[in-house]
This record gives structure tokens, sequence and C-alpha cells, in this order.
């Protein structure tokens, strides 16, 4: 049976017919749609979770992994900085069953604060790493991972990319396989299991031992396969450059390596010995190539290829000819595309934060900043988030704030990244005495990632199963904070007098702005429109960044300026621009 799948869908696929039985992580893109898809379509068969963070994610898989249930734990790439601890202890213990880590990098920053090369985590954990071409290698390369997982004891590193993750290929499907094992009980095997100083000792010099005998195995591995072609220019590749490769040099000698770390070293010197030109094609840092050049053999990568974005077929065009790498252009000509109007990203019509932003940006409040919707804060009109770093940096980072004494200002974060790492921060600023307003911007989900559930919401994974709320603002009681205000994000006035009394406190404080996300509801009761004959065009409604309001063909002639008009398409009726309009000419629209 074959289906069209992206790689996210395979993946998930993949961990299915290979027997999973745990899955965890945190939503990112492009990883998200691995849980969601396993979720829906396997959720009766395998248990499913979104985890608090990435770490509590990868903790729990080795905990079911030790009590002999196989497991995956995704995440996209800045999430592994936040499992990279329970990694590295992983490696060292192995499991009772298969444990493969899913981690989906963004070449190209499509949706990421950085461009990070989660490949060398392989190399710092000492574990064995995968990297699949398209959607059907996703599948068979994932199945592989749990063989090599319980062969060698290890986690398996398993890393796609935005094109593998989201791009469709045809997948040949198989049957599932159960996992053989069974555990009574969990095991007592200090030795193994815990990593203690004298445990760890003997632990090190066996991972090792294990890294040389995969390093062999990936010899015999036909994933790591030779495409012998013309002899006067060989190239190494991997993953997604595979196929950019194959388009831009049908004719060359490749070598493509599924499994990345450890590297089949007589393979990989065995082609080079056959090749007039070795270059090394991959995307962000010289990862293969600085292994090769440790090999001694003689290669060329990033002294051609740029260590920044994609390196997209007409990119190696381009470098292939401007090198001396092909002898013409092979290019179809394409139409020109057509120029697009640049747009701002902007937060949706009815949006809960918008309130906040508009207030914030109203006083000029110093603001650091979080990832999520919010840190669309950022982008004009507002201009009112000035950092964003990492998941739960803004209160950090306010705290820095608070110790420089520059002024007292906020910052902003939401409710499922206040649950992955906004904890420990606020319990960091009560105990030192900081002052500063903390805004937990409470939309009752996981918004920019697609909506998946968190520790605020009442209920998991899919939102036809029920979960135990947690209420944020006893939460925050519990921590300490003493000044604690829970306001209607949808009401300007409440947001306005909440944040100037948690402003004034002469401590740490918490505003909880609590509003759904239209997204999730989608009900619109009413929508609003412009009295233009009211309307003095001052532009005011303007600064509330709802893409609904727009610019009318009707002039104020005193002053030249165009009135605002309100596209009924596009109003969620959440009443914003009417709070703010000083003239009252924004109304409900009659039916």
């Amino acid at each position: 049976m074959k289906a069209l799948l992206s790689g996210n869908e395979a993946i998930a696929r993949g961990a299915y017919e290979a027997g999973v039985q745990v899955i965890t992580g945190y939503p990112g893109t492009p990883s998200s749609e691995i849980v969601k898809t396993s979720a829906e379509l396997y959720g009766d068969e395998v248990y499913v979770e979104w985890s608090t963070n990435e770490k509590v994610a990868l903790d729990a898989a080795a905990g079911a992994a030790y009590s002999g249930k196989r497991t995956m734990t995704t995440c996209k790439q800045v999430g592994m900085n936040v499992l990279s601890e329970a990694l590295m202890y992983t490696s060292y213990t192995g499991a009772e069953a298969g444990m493969v880590v899913v981690t989906c990098d963004d070449p190209g920053l499509f949706s990421s604060q950085n461009e990070q090369d989660n490949r060398f985590y392989a190399m710092l954990a000492k574990v064995p790493m995968l990297e699949p071409a398209d959607s059907q290698e996703a599948k068979d390369f994932m199945k592989l991972s749990y063989e090599i997982s319980e062969k060698f004891d290890v986690p398996v590193l398993f890393r796609s990319v935005m094109r593998i993750s989201h791009c469709k290929t045809v997948c040949e499907l198989g049957e599932r396989t159960e996992n053989p094992k069974h555990l009574d009980k969990f095991p007592r095997n200090l030795p193994k299991y815990n990593c203690t100083a004298m445990y760890a000792v003997p632990m090190h010099a066996h991972i090792e031992q294990r890294l040389k005998d995969m390093a062999e195995y990936a010899e015999t591995l036909p994933i790591n396969r030779v495409e012998m072609g013309d002899t006067k220019l060989g190239i190494v590749t991997s993953g997604i450059c595979y196929s950019y490769v194959k388009d831009v040099w049908p004719n060359a000698s490749i070598l493509k390596l599924g499994m990345t770390y450890p590297l089949p070293q007589k393979m990989i010197k065995d082609f080079a010995s056959k090749v007039d030109k070795l270059i090394v094609v991959e995307e962000l840092d010289p990862f293969l190539e600085n292994q090769l050049k440790i090999m001694g053999v003689d290669c060329i990568g990033k002294e051609y290829f740029p260590p920044c974005g994609e390196l997209l077929p007409e990119t190696l065009m381009d470098i292939a000819l401007e090198k001396g790498l092909l002898d013409k252009d092979i290019r179809a000509k394409a139409a020109e595309p057509h120029e697009l109007p640049a747009r701002s990203p902007v937060l949706c019509a009815g949006c809960p934060h918008r309130s906040t932003y508009y207030v914030l940006a109203k006083h000029d409040v110093a603001c650091t900043g979080d990832i999520g919707c919010y840190n669309l804060g950022a982008q004009p009109p507002f201009r009112a988030q000035h950092t964003m770093g990492a998941m739960g940096a803004s209160i950090g980072q306010l705290h820095g704030m608070s110790i420089a004494g520059v002024e007292v200002g906020c910052c902003t974060i939401g409710d499922s990244t206040f649950f992955h790492s906004g904890l420990a921060p606020l319990a960091n600023m009560v105990h030192n005495e900081s002052r500063g307003c903390v805004i937990i911007m409470d939309n009752y989900t996981t918004a920019m990632t697609g909506h998946q559930d968190n520790p605020s919401t009442d209920y998991r994974v899919l939102r036809t199963n029920k979960a135990r709320k947690i209420e944020i603002e006893p939460l925050v009681r519990a921590l300490g904070v003493k000044m604690v205000k829970t306001v209607n994000a949808f009401d300007v006035k409440e947001v306005e007098e909440g944040l100037k009394e948690c402003l004034a406190y002469d401590g740490p404080s918490v505003l909880i702005t609590s509003g759904a996300c239209f997204q999730i509801h989608k009900k619109i009761e009413r929508i609003f429109e412009v009295n233009t004959d009211k309307c003095i065009a001052c532009q005011q409604c303007f600064k509330a960044g709802c893409p609904a309001i727009m610019i009318s063909d009707e002039v104020n002639p005193k002053t030249g300026k165009h009135k605002s008009r309100i596209d009924p398409t596009l109003c969620a009726g959440c009443s914003v621009c009417s709070q703010i309009c000083p003239v009252k000419a924004i109304t409900v629209k009659e039916a």
C-alpha cells in the first residue's frame, strides 16, 4: 500500500511500524506534526503526550525505555538545547528498549531565532545519527533507528530539516512490528542506570568502544551507498542535500550518507581514491567536511559553499558554474516570478494580545519578550517588545533589568512558555526580591506552533482528550508573588489599569491577561464598522495593528488624512478598535 506523506507524517508512520509505544515532545516548527499525526492516527495503540518542555519529554521517554517500552521524543532545533542534558545521560545508560530522539532543524530560519546545526549533538553525545533524504527514507530510517538503538544499547539521533518535514513524497507502507520486550518491574541495575561518578567512569569507557563498533557497523549499512558516475567529480552529501545534488550534478559520482555519525571511514577513503576532485555538499556547518579532513581525505566544502541558509539547487547551480564544477548551465528557463508587496507579520484579527501591546506602546514601557505569537508585538505598529532570545529568557532578562536599575519594566511570556521555562526565573525574581511586571499572556493554548495543549489547558494532545488544568494565578501566588492581577485581555481599560498597578508595585508582580486565541473557537458574534461621518481621520485605530482595519478612500478635508474602514470579512468582533477610538466612531454593525 502506498501513501503520499510529508516527512513528519512518514516519521510518525515509521515509528508506528517499528512498534513505538511512547511518544513525547514539545511543539515547535518544523517538528510539530509528528506528535499530532501520531495522536490522530495511532493514539489508540501508542501513548502520546505534549510534555511541558523538551527535557521533561526525554526524561519521560527514558523512564519508559528503561521500563522496556520503545520510545520517541520530538523537538525542533532549539529544543535540543533544552533536552541536551537528558541526551547526555541516556547516551551513557542506554535503555531496555529502543529510544529515538527526533530533531527537526531549520536551515533558512523560516521559524526560528537562529540557524543551528544539531548534527554536532550526535558528536557531543557520542550517539549514532541518521538523516533521510525524502519521506520514504524518513519512514524506513525510523524503523532502522530502533534496530540500531537496541543493537548498540544507545539512543539514536534522527535529524530532519524543514524541506524533509514539510514536503510530501510517495511512501510504501508496512505493517506494525510489536516490541517483544516486556518487563514486569522497573530494573534495579545501578551500574547501568545510576549515573553517579563511581558508575559513570566505566560507562564512559563503554561508550568510546561502542562508538568504534558503530563506525564498523556503518561500513556495512546499505543506507550509506556509493553511486558511481563521472569520476572527474565526487560528491559526499546527506539528507535533503542529496536531492539537490542529484538535480545539479546528475552524472557525478556520489557518496550518499544515511548515517552521518559515526562515519564509515573505509568507504569514504575508498570513494575518495576513485575520483579526481572531491567536494562535500552540506547545509550550515562543515560537519562532514571536518570529519573527512581529520581522516586525511582531501576535499573542498565551505571554501565553495556558504555556511548560512539552504543550499537549494539554484544556489548550488550558481556556485557550480562559478567554480568550474559544471561545463554548462543546465537549468530550464522558468518564467520570472512577479514581485510581491512586502507585508509585515501581524497578530490575527481577534487576537487577545493586541490590547496589551497597544497599552505597552502607548506608555513606552521597556519590555523584554519571549517566543510565541506575542513576539509579533515587536513589529509595527507596536514595536513594544524589545528583546527575544530563548524560551523563558524574558523573565530572566527582566530580572537583569531590575538589577541594572535602569527603569521599571515588564516582560511578556505565553502560558505554554511559562510552564515550559518560566517558573524557575520567576522563582528567582521572588527569591532575590527583584522588581518588574511579568505579563503572562494566557490565550488557553500553544498557538504559534499549531494549538497544542499545555498545563494551563483542559485538554491533552487532541482537543477531545480531557486533562487537568493548572490555574496560573494560584500557582504564581504559591511561588511567593504578592501582587497578582488577572484581567480580561479584550478589555483595554482593564489591561491598562492592571499594568499601571503592577508597574507601581515595589517588587515582582504578575499581570495575567486572559483571553482565548480566536483560532480555537472562531466564533464571530458581531462585527464592527466605522461611521465615516464621525471619523476624524486621527488614525488612532491603526495603532491596534489589526489586519481588518484599512485605509478608506474618504479624506478629512481639514487634515488631508484618510479615514479608516473595517473589512467585514476580516473582523473578528473583539472590540479593541472601538475601545481606543477617541470619538466613538467604531460601533457594532447592525445585522
